[in-house]
């Protein structure tokens, strides 16, 4: 999973990308547009996998990761007018979650806060975006059917880019549009920034954090939303486990940056896990929702896709319940799945295949 850290420029957006990661990239008090984003790549700490590696006690154990890419700011152009960068914007298409950090603290120009306002103001560039996208394809479709080059498939992508349109120009995100699984893979390609997954991440003071139940409340009647005490939280990234815990008891937090933000993201794009497990290695691996068996096997490699025969299949839970693969086995908790067979959150697979 991929996750980019979006905002206004000083929103913290790199201080959140520091406490989540437990990096030192530079926190500057202005942005600087042309700035190439952060990157880093963390592992996602799932409990499941660490009691697999106990018991299969493997060469290898591989958790499933997250990429945070901090994004630089809005730039402003010479009249004033602010915009994503033209690099960026090509980065951000490839994300799978954008976390939209708002600033909830007092800036060094002593400037009063608004979330809500900074929100709306960033909602409007993803739609710009768009719209610009949308309408730029359907003047080349227009064009090639005034020139006789009409075929089905160019109408279906007419009918689906105009219901884009229509959404975008009512203000409204893509993803609330209810595209049909053969229209969502048709348009997968335009990479819609309103069509991902949208996370507000609240960035606010020390002082502050806690206080916002109503903010939060409003906030979340649009998206998904999450607090964070940014810098109190970059601070604990670098503390040891002792001293984290007792910092994150004193303020209130149960869990660490990067966990609750993986939790939400998650959530809201769906995402889960299934294993794979073996003396040679115990591994994670992210899939959507509602994805199938043979779906499931083509993230592994596209082989064990084109040569799909079954999987064979048992749950994390039964395996824990029943002390092994034995008691699995025989107690009648072991399934082979056809390639249709719709993957859950802790299944544990085994990939048959020919090629």
């Amino acid at each position: 999973m991929e996750i980019g850290l979006i905002g206004l420029p000083n929103s913290g957006k790199t201080t959140i990308f520091n406490a989540l990661t437990g990096r030192a990239a530079e926190v500057t008090a202005y942005a600087d547009a042309a700035s190439k984003p952060n990157v880093a790549v963390v592992d996602v700490i799932d409990e499941r996998i660490t009691r697999l590696s106990e018991m299969y006690k493997p060469q290898k154990t591989i958790y499933a990761t997250v990429q945070f890419v901090d994004f630089a700011g809005l730039a402003r152009d010479s009249a004033g007018k602010a915009s994503f960068p033209d690099a960026s914007i090509g980065m951000m298409r490839n994300v799978d979650t954008l976390a939209l950090v708002v600033r909830n603290f007092t800036n060094v120009l002593e400037e009063t806060p608004t979330p809500v306002s900074d929100i709306e103001q960033m909602e409007t560039e993803l739609l710009i975006s768009d719209l610009i996208i949308c309408e730029k394809r359907l003047e080349k479709i227009e064009l090639s059917h005034k020139r006789g080059q009409k075929t089905p498939a160019s109408q279906l992508e007419e009918n689906i880019l105009q219901k884009i349109l229509d959404c975008l120009n009512d203000g409204r995100h893509i993803a609330e549009l209810e595209l049909g699984r053969d229209e969502q893979k048709m348009m997968s390609g335009f990479q819609f920034l309103t069509a991902k997954p949208l996370l507000i991440v609240l960035n606010s003071s020390e002082d502050m954090f806690g206080k916002n139940q109503e903010l939060l409340k409003e906030i979340g009647e649009k998206h998904a939303a999450i607090e964070f005490a940014g810098t109190f939280e970059m601070e604990l990234s670098s503390l040891d486990d002792d001293e984290r815990q007792l910092f994150m008891e004193d303020m209130g937090i149960k869990k660490s940056a990067r966990d609750r933000l993986k939790g939400s993201a998650y959530k809201i794009s769906s995402s889960i896990s299934y294993f794979t497990v073996g003396t040679d290695e115990v591994r994670a691996w992210n899939i959507q929702e509602g994805q199938s068996a043979v779906e499931a096997a083509g993230v592994i490699h596209s082989d064990l896709a084109r040569g799909f025969i079954r999987a064979e299949c048992f749950s994390y839970d039964d395996l824990i319940e029943c002390g092994s693969e034995k008691g699995v086995h025989d107690k009648g908790r072991f399934r082979l799945e056809g390639k249709d067979y719709i993957v859950k959150d802790g299944d544990i697979l085994a990939i048959r295949f020919s090629v």
